[in-house]
């Protein structure tokens, strides 16, 4: 089954290819920030051409006048030339290189800048659908591949067209039937290119596409490290790796049987002509049409064309395999964030937090309402708990609050305010949110905290430490606040990393908090400190908690229950156990075991 999704997957792309677009007015936009320098590498890669095509005239002169005449001194005129052109191009080639590189690296710094950036415009919509493999490769393999495209082909296309004009163009004068007789065999040298471009434009899409899902698999792997060491996955994950690993290589092989087999062929034209130039000239030179020297200088020519002609399809087919990366890297460039700011969005200053949803449907797919005609009204300062079965919608109206999405149907306002009037980024910065599953950068404790406000002092940091409970346990570390927790926080254990959250949370001093608690998973001492350091958080803020524990439904002043995407019950604790409905019933599901637990505590 697996196998034939793979061939599906294959064909699909397969077909996606011929209708690849060409970027070429978004490729040549990075190159106009460095047109000088630019100009500069071409007028040397030019220079560098025609000096190099000096050399056959020179080779002539010395055979048809120096030789025969036996002249010494024009012998050393000539050769003092020669050097003379090989030290100006040396200058002019190194003039070439510089350049090129030079803005080959500014162009690759600048892609993956850009891109970058886009993708932090995204919505999270974008991310949910994508893998942070992909998104990696993207970043980094594909925008490699468009700095060769932008520069050292662009170049090199300038410099062989041009030997290759300026070579034609001599033999002209030399001969012009042996030049036409030579361009006759162009056409078939052309063909030939042209469809070993196609094949490898093709195939190296495929290479790309395959390597991406290599690292793909192993960006998964390192990320849930734990759960693969847990259940003893190390063989099954070597062998999904050595899978994916195994297919780019296959592809990679297409490419390169491909590529093996054009360089021969294009060689053996390439001196097979030169064989029938050596024929034909032989010929002309018998006829007293055309002296020896003169047949020498056309033959470096011939070679030269020849060199040109090869160098020019292999550009070709370079271009070719360029752009599957070009349309990965632009597909992402030209992609629009589903939620974007109005043109007249205003910035939300200090908000009071009254949260209203004016019937709010919602959908992911515009095919299944995950919420259906919900109208809810959450007083400044009051705390909601959010209580409902699994599925019933509580995560997903919990991320309209932050506007992650918009409603398909209806409004959500802050302060009478709807979120789509406002900017995005003054509506966050009003809102903090501690998920269920709390994420810490690997930096150090200092940093984690630090990111709810960048300009805090320390003392902003240790004060928001000590409110969230997590002093003493970062003083008891053995580098304190400079403590490096890790990729995700795994140096740190499930509280304290939850600590860190709610520090993070205190420091930002939000008017909105949004959490997904979850001290389900804690022992009994860590539990009751991330309890009272959230107590301290949620005072005089609208919050808003998906409840999992018996303790944060009695601290909310009010539950709304969902079930399959409706509001249907709303009201205290004790309001909603009296009417004997769903919450009822998830009381004595879910919350009943707490309450016992809590009364044997009592003295």
């Amino acid at each position: 089954m697996l196998r034939s999704r793979r061939r599906q997957q294959q064909s699909d792309q397969d077909r996606d290819v011929p209708d690849v677009p060409i970027y070429w007015r978004e490729l040549l936009g990075y190159l106009r920030p460095y047109r000088g320098r630019l100009l500069l590498a071409v007028l040397a890669t030019l220079a560098s051409a025609g000096l190099s095509l000096i050399f056959p005239m020179v080779v002539q002169q010395v055979l048809d006048s120096v030789l025969d005449q036996r002249n010494l001194d024009l012998l050393n005129q000539i050769t003092v030339l020669l050097l003379f052109v090989f030290i100006l191009r040396s200058c002019t080639s190194f003039l070439e290189t510089y350049n090129l590189n030079y803005i080959g690296e500014r162009i690759l710094m600048d892609v993956r800048r850009n891109l970058y950036n886009h993708l932090q415009g995204m919505s999270l919509g974008f991310f949910v659908e994508r893998r942070v493999g992909e998104l990696v490769s993207r970043l980094s393999s594909d925008v490699t591949v468009l700095r060769t495209v932008l520069t050292n082909n662009i170049t090199t296309l300038l410099s062989q067209t041009a030997t290759l004009f300026g070579a034609i163009s001599l033999m002209f004068i030399l001969n012009w039937r042996l030049t036409l007789f030579i361009l006759l065999m162009i056409p078939v040298i052309v063909v030939i290119g042209f469809i070993f471009g196609y094949y490898m434009r093709r195939i190296s899409t495929q290479v790309q596409d395959e390597l991406a899902g290599s690292t793909i698999v192993a960006e998964e792997v390192f990320q849930g490290i734990r759960e693969v060491k847990s259940f003893v996955r190390e063989p099954y994950e070597i062998a999904r790796y050595n899978d994916a690993i195994q297919r780019a290589f296959h592809a990679a092989v297409r490419l390169l049987r491909i590529r093996s087999i054009l360089g021969p062929v294009i060689a053996f034209m390439a001196f097979g002509g030169l064989t029938l130039i050596l024929w034909f000239g032989g010929r002309e030179v018998i006829a007293g049409r055309l002296s020896g020297g003169e047949l020498i200088a056309f033959l470096i020519y011939g070679l030269t064309v020849a060199a040109n002609f090869a160098s020019l399809i292999g550009l070709y087919t370079s271009f070719q395999e360029a752009l599957g990366a070009t349309k990965r890297v632009f597909e992402i460039l030209q992609t629009q964030p589903d939620i974007t700011d109005k043109p007249d969005a205003i910035v939300l200053d200090k908000v009071s937090g009254r949260i209203t949803f004016d019937h709010v449907t919602f959908s992911y797919d515009n095919k299944l309402e995950v919420l259906n005609d919900i109208s809810l009204d959450i007083a400044a300062g009051e705390i909601l708990a959010l209580v409902g079965p699994s599925g019933a919608g509580k995560s997903t109206l919990f991320n309209l609050i932050p506007r992650f999405y918009d409603p398909t149907s209806g409004s959500i306002q802050v302060d009478g305010i709807d979120l789509r009037d406002v900017t995005q980024a003054s509506l966050r910065e009003q809102i903090a949110i501690v998920p269920q599953e709390t994420l810490l950068f690997g930096g150090t404790i200092r940093e984690n905290i630090r990111y709810g406000r960048l300009d805090a002092t320390e003392e902003d940091i240790i004060e928001a430490a000590k409110i969230a409970n997590a002093h003493e346990f970062i003083m008891g570390l053995p580098d304190g606040y400079d403590t490096i927790v890790g990729e995700r926080g795994i140096k740190l254990s499930g509280g304290q990393r939850q600590r860190v959250a709610i520090a993070r949370a205190v420091l930002k001093n939000p008017r909105i908090l949004l959490l997904d608690e979850a001290t389900s998973s804690l022992d009994n001492e860590s539990e009751h400190l991330v309890q009272e350091a959230l107590g301290r958080l949620m005072q005089g803020r609208t919050t808003v908690i998906i409840a999992h524990r018996l303790s944060t439904v009695r601290v909310a002043h009010r539950v709304a229950v969902l079930d399959r995407g409706k509001l249907v019950e709303i009201g205290t604790h004790d309001e909603l156990l009296a009417h004997k409905g769903l919450y009822a019933h998830l009381y004595e599901l879910q919350f009943r075991e707490d309450d016992l637990q809590d009364a044997a505590l009592q003295p």
